[in-house]
């Protein structure tokens, strides 16, 4: 694994292949993690960047791109405008909520495949949660007073309109070194989650959502497993109830169906395809790939993202892996090989931010990957959302050279 700026053969791909597509988480990726989403920051530079890539990049997150804790209000106070962003239009076009959410760079937003009865309960998520989360913290901290759940409970229920969130870190602040503490919160919030599922179904909408919980260990008979905290791993950090079906793996095919319709002008999958109707296993999806995209159209694919798993079990033969980048990433992986094109996996190391993950520059790929894994990095980013964007700026700059020169 080389750093892909001394590698000039592969930077010369990168630079030179006639077809490229980026596709990028955000959060670790681009902006460091931190703990109160409200305070995230991102480098203006990294947005002109983006806007050097045009056709070229999408991002693919499962944060929202709009409302008070969208990627737009990050843009804005970046950009110190309300206005320049959709001027010039500089907005990150792309998936956001795990693939509902499309967005173009003037941020006009579309979101297919979703009912209104959907939409109606999604709003009322933060409100059923509120007096859930009252008992839970007053059980776990019977010390703390009126004042301070409700300090804790803004920071922790996030009102997004696509994907209603529970985040843990504002609660994991007050156990400090505890792990014993941080896994009650993690279950006791993880039951809470559920009993909204149950509410859903109680309500007609039997298969219309599932939790993402983030990071995870994978997902077993359909459901994603909690990665519970330990002394050395804080584990799990949130946990956001989303549309069944909008997993990241299928936002690749949304993307891709857009990015070759754009360029061809004949849609692969269909004009109106999206994350309800893409198939479920990542079998299926490589097929329908195969069946529908011509080889001189599919392009060399660089896959970005910070979030993946990997513990060993405790019988220490075997591994559960998962991370909501984990589906994305082994995706592009295998159409590379299927495709013959030499697509890219890049990992960038989120550990130097406020959030607490495994560390490459400590321990290695430990907690991330292990030599039985059948995903593999390409480029590791150890200096994490920094170096990439460095990395990132570079190459935008030359791209877009070799693309005014062709």
């Amino acid at each position: 694994m080389e750093y892909m700026a001394s590698n000039l053969n592969e930077q010369k791909q990168l630079i030179y292949s006639k077809n490229i597509l980026f596709i990028q988480d955000i959060d670790g990726v681009c902006i460091p993690l931190v703990k109160d989403p409200m305070t995230r920051e991102l480098e203006s530079k990294y947005i002109y960047a983006v806007k050097e890539f045009a056709e070229e990049f999408f991002v693919l997150t499962c944060g929202e791109h709009e409302g008070p804790r969208g990627v737009n209000r990050i843009i804005e106070r970046s950009l110190r405008s309300t206005t320049e962003p959709k001027n010039k239009e500089l907005y990150l076009r792309g998936l956001a909520a795990c693939g509902v959410e499309y967005q173009d760079s003037n941020g006009e937003i579309s979101f297919e495949g979703v009912s209104e009865k959907e939409l109606s309960f999604l709003s009322k998520v933060p409100s059923l949660i509120r007096p859930k989360f009252n008992y839970i913290v007053k059980n776990i901290f019977p010390e703390l007073d009126q004042k301070d759940i409700n300090f804790h409970a803004v920071k922790s229920i996030c009102e997004t309109r696509f994907s209603p969130t529970i985040n843990f870190n504002s609660l994991f602040d007050l156990v400090h070194e505890d792990s014993d503490k941080r896994k009650l919160i993690q279950i006791s919030f993880e039951k809470m989650m559920n009993e909204i599922i149950l509410k859903a179904e109680s309500e007609g909408l039997k298969n219309s959502f599932f939790l993402h919980i983030s990071p995870n260990l994978g997902n077993k008979n359909g459901r994603e497993t909690i990665k519970l905290s330990s002394q050395d791993d804080i584990g799990s950090t949130d946990i956001q109830l989303l549309f069944r079906g909008a997993v990241k793996d299928s936002g690749v095919l949304f993307l891709l169906n857009k990015f070759i319709t754009d360029k061809t002008g004949k849609a692969p999958f269909g004009r109106n395809f999206n994350f309800r109707n893409s198939p479920n296993s990542i079998t299926e999806k490589i097929d329908l790939c195969k069946r529908t995209i011509q080889k001189e159209d599919m392009p060399l694919i660089v896959g970005v993202g910070d979030t993946v798993t990997s513990k060993k079990n405790n019988d220490e033969k075997s591994y559960s892996r998962g991370g909501s980048d984990r589906s994305f990433l082994e995706l592009i992986q295998i159409l590379g090989n299927e495709f013959g094109i030499n697509n890219k996996i890049i990992f960038v190391d989120s550990s130097s931010g406020e959030v607490e993950r495994p560390s490459t520059k400590k321990t290695g790929l430990i907690g991330i990957s292990d030599v039985h894994d059948n995903l593999k990095f390409d480029i590791i980013f150890k200096n994490g959302p920094k170096e990439y964007i460095s990395w990132f700026i570079e190459l935008a700059n030359q791209r877009s050279n070799f693309k005014k020169n062709s």
